[in-house]
């Protein structure tokens, strides 16, 4: 029974997405594992070595190494050049959030392997619903996606004078709302570019890079909000 049901499920797949769109899918998912394994490294430097500690500098690093990447145009001859724009830029992202790391170890150290695993299954849930859905109606969500991003922006700039933990929750969790809308939307636009001839397969990973590590910093800001929260009802 489990046996058929596996075959149907990558029967369905195969006549969803053509040949040249997995093994395209291949190169993305395989890039991405790389980046993260890079923001892993990134992240461990912080927090168990004094080499490089997250701040300002990596987070200057960061947007340096995402300039750097598409300013440098896909030729297929400078692939190795923009790989390594995005190893960086996977690095200081994990550099960067070493102390938002730091402070979750601190209220309960199994906080960062639940939001990990918990990234990683929301993560492959959306992906896998984007493959059977059409990709092309799905594009449409774009408008309204970058319209609740903005609503976002407005909200966090709001907060930063009022200091409202009601509106921050509501931030979180519509912000949680939004990357799982973007992580639809930017693969199916991958699929679609790909049909289009785009096999800038680097970019495309960045993007997908991109959803995971929002992902993961609302999951695991959440559950420090919530393990914190009761830690101090626990002392009261």
């Amino acid at each position: 029974m489990a046996t058929s049901g596996i075959n149907m499920f990558f029967n369905s797949l195969n006549r969803k997405l053509e040949p040249h769109i997995k093994d395209h899918l291949k190169d993305v998912y395989s890039t991405m594992a790389m980046a993260l394994l890079s923001a892993a490294i990134g992240g461990y430097i912080h927090l168990y070595t004094t080499l490089l500690s997250g701040g300002i500098m990596s987070t200057l690093g960061t947007l340096g190494f995402g300039i750097a990447l598409f300013a440098t145009k896909d030729n297929a001859k400078n692939r190795t050049t923009r790989l390594g724009y995005l190893m960086g830029l996977a690095l200081c992202s994990g550099l960067s959030m070493g102390p938002l790391l730091s402070f979750a170890i601190m209220v309960n150290p199994s906080l960062v392997p639940t939001a990990l695993l918990s990234t990683c299954a929301v993560f492959g849930c959306f992906t896998l619903s984007t493959f059977f859905a059409d990709h092309r109606k799905m594009l449409y969500m774009g408008g309204t996606l970058m319209s609740l991003l903005s609503v976002l922006i407005v909200m966090s700039l709001v907060n930063l004078f009022i200091g409202s933990q009601l509106l921050f929750s509501a931030y979180l969790y519509l912000g949680l709302v939004v990357v799982c809308g973007f992580i639809m939307y930017d693969t199916a636009l991958i699929i679609e570019k790909r049909r289009m001839g785009d096999t800038d397969y680097i970019h495309h990973a960045l993007l997908l890079f991109i959803d995971f590590i929002d992902l993961f910093r609302h999951i695991l800001i959440i559950l420090t909000k919530k393990e914190a929260e009761k830690d101090r009802k626990r002392r009261n």
